[in-house]
């Protein structure tokens, strides 16, 4: 009854005493509010934004890698020998892994989702997965883009003293050792005469 529909809504969801539907609507609300659920789909949530569809593709194709991988080293699995799972998924993990720190750029700035803050829960615990095999189980490591710059800046330091040393000795004025002599009663003779005066 459209007329009466406020007391209708309270009649059917305020009815019984523990008000379950109610409560499993708030429940759902604030999941989806903690879980940043909007944050994956387009504006008017008419489905996943674009970049989410591009990231959980990128995970699949990660994970299907890995699994290829494994199944190629199956007759020697020890725990640290995952050479080719690293070799031949560098380039799939790498592309992933730009594309989330990518998206939590673009996040932070209010992207197509137009929602602030952290990515879905679903990204973020797809990118924890991939991370924790790649990192622990399988003990692969990313090259560090920075070693270039560490490794001038460092020689650098490291020179400073040296340079320093050199430029003050070149450039301080060298002080010659100047002889001072004593004075001493020039000879004997002198000394016979001043004595020869006073007696």
């Amino acid at each position: 009854n459209s007329s009466e529909s406020h007391n209708c809504a309270k009649s059917i969801l305020t009815s019984d005493r523990l008000q379950i539907v109610v409560t499993l609507s708030e429940f759902f609300n604030e999941t989806w509010e903690a879980a940043n659920c909007a944050n994956c789909l387009k504006n008017n949530s008419e489905g996943l934004s674009n970049s989410t569809e591009e990231f959980l593709d990128l995970f699949n194709k990660s994970l299907t890698c890995f699994e290829h991988n494994l199944q190629g080293q199956a007759t020697d699995l020890s725990p640290n020998n995952y050479t080719e799972v690293c070799k031949n998924c560098n380039e799939t993990y790498t592309k992933l892994n730009d594309l989330y720190n990518h998206l939590q750029r673009m996040n932070r700035q209010g992207g197509e989702s137009a929602h602030s803050a952290h990515l879905c829960i679903d990204v973020e615990d797809a990118m924890n997965i991939t991370r924790k095999l790649w990192s622990r189980t399988f003990n692969c490591s990313l090259p560090c883009s920075d070693t270039v710059p560490v490794i001038a800046v460092s020689s650098f330091i490291l020179f400073l003293p040296i340079v320093f040393y050199l430029s003050s000795f070149l450039h301080s004025k060298q002080k010659k050792r100047i002889l001072i002599l004593p004075k001493r009663i020039q000879s004997n003779a002198n000394l016979v005469n001043i004595q020869e005066k006073y007696s």
